[in-house]
């Protein structure tokens, strides 16, 4: 391994922390390990780096306690990577590092809550497509630990926006102001109004924003919304799948996009920009009943 200039002696925290992570390759690992892929010869694919440097940046990120050894084969033994606690503080670096890049270096440094459509933000996110939604739990708006891939139907609606609150003067100032932000409450009661109709096509909806479950729960109870809600307030779909985000209020958001996933957690159907909303919960339900129809047929 390339001789490293230690700073573990450094006062400043981000020195000392770069000293962690401060070799590009670290940080990739790290991101793709949060998106699922936990296998040495997974992340050699998935990075195109060489095996000699994947040993080498895997051992300092365990001897580091980021990512801990994990077996998963006996014979022979086979070890798998898993972020620690410590390795899974990371993530809002991580989705502060894309945000950074969404803004400032693949855009105008605006704040946004949506995309155009030819932009490579939108590009990333139709790449979902055909991938697979990691195993992870979130809490719903009751606080309980959730599966954002329900398992009782063939499907899941997945609608993610920036914030619904039940309160008006709860909304960040200017909130009105960011385009594609307006709209979340509207969003959340056009599926509760079609609810029925996404139960008799096998779908689960869910919502999902970065607020707090007690936010969320007191917005789906002012609404007498039908469908769940989702926090990711620890930012781990959105790690898992590098959704989209922009800040607001000192708070990371994602914006608004759609997706369809089926019980094999496998995304079959990806809507973003989201600018008609409306339009957009008949676009998943057609969307499900074209799915339903071609696992008939074959």
């Amino acid at each position: 391994m390339a001789r490293r200039t230690t700073l573990e002696d450094s006062t400043c925290a981000i020195a000392q922390a770069l000293d962690v992570v401060g070799d590009w390759w670290t940080l990739l690992i790290v991101r793709d390990t949060a998106r699922g892929v936990h296998r040495f010869d997974e992340l050699q694919r998935e990075l195109g780096m060489s095996r000699k440097v994947l040993t080498e940046r895997l051992r300092l990120l365990v001897d580091a306690d980021v990512l801990a050894r994990v077996p998963y084969q006996e014979r022979p033994v086979r070890h798998e990577y898993r972020l620690t606690p410590r390795g899974r503080a990371l993530l809002p670096v991580l989705v502060a590092l894309q945000d950074w890049g969404d803004a400032w270096v693949l855009g105008d440094g605006a704040t946004s809550a949506t995309a155009d459509e030819a932009s490579t933000q939108t590009r990333r996110v139709h790449e979902l497509l055909g991938t697979r939604v990691p195993e992870l739990t979130l809490p719903d708006d009751t606080g309980e630990p959730r599966d954002p891939v329900a398992d009782g139907t063939p499907f899941t609606v997945l609608y993610c926006f920036p914030g619904a609150y039940a309160r008006p003067e709860a909304y960040p100032p200017g909130w009105s102001e960011i385009p594609g932000a307006p709209g979340c409450t509207l969003e959340s009661c056009t599926y509760r109004d079609r609810l029925a109709d996404f139960t008799a096509a096998g779908a689960t909806v869910y919502g999902v924003s970065t607020q707090r479950p007690d936010e969320q729960r007191a917005f789906a109870e002012k609404e007498r919304l039908g469908q769940r809600l989702l926090s990711d307030a620890e930012l781990s779909l959105i790690t898992a799948l590098r959704l989209p985000t922009f800040r607001a209020a000192a708070a990371t958001r994602l914006k608004r996009l759609t997706l369809v996933v089926d019980r094999a957690r496998v995304v079959r159907h990806v809507q973003y920009p989201v600018t008609d909303i409306a339009g957009s919960v008949q676009s998943a339900l057609d969307q499900i009943g074209r799915l339903a129809r071609d696992t008939q047929e074959s």
